[in-house]
């Protein structure tokens, strides 16, 4: 059980770190990409799925930003530690070393931010803020994997 439960939490890591590079890099290549627009969305998403008041919204985010941003600064170490594969066996060693440390780094930022949020919220809606969050980048995921249409 425990087992299933790592792998679970190292995949929706490793979908985290996918979702966050595409997005950066979409924001690259295509000047449609607004952060704003994509933080109201994600925000807006989070809100109406966990039923939050204007009072829950306006003590849950500000706490909810500073966990991602603290996340986002693991993910770009994780992602440029993937950059390029080290060319001997002890720097693939440190590699994953160092990828599992950022893992365990995350998880620490995870679990210290819901003990905030419980300070502020509901178990429940804790509960229900962390599942939608998850839901909203799965959604956006795919969403951005979908192929384009030509416009006629």
């Amino acid at each position: 059980m425990m087992m299933k439960m790592r792998k679970c939490q190292r995949m929706m890591a490793m979908v985290t770190i996918v979702l966050l590079s595409t997005v950066s890099s979409f924001a690259q290549d295509n000047k449609k990409f607004d952060p704003e627009k994509f933080k109201a969305h994600q925000r807006s998403f989070i809100a109406q799925a966990a039923s939050l008041s204007a009072q829950e919204a306006a003590a849950f985010f500000p706490l909810f930003d500073e966990m991602q941003q603290k996340e986002r600064a693991i993910f770009d170490k994780q992602r440029k530690l993937w950059d390029a594969k080290p060319a001997t066996e002890e720097g693939c060693l440190e590699a994953i070393r160092s990828y599992d440390q950022f893992d365990q780094e995350l998880k620490g930022i995870q679990k210290s931010y819901h003990q905030k949020f419980l300070k502020v919220l509901p178990a429940s809606k804790v509960y229900d803020c962390i599942h939608a969050s998850n839901k909203f980048h799965r959604e956006t995921f795919k969403k951005m994997m979908k192929p384009k249409r030509p416009e006629h």
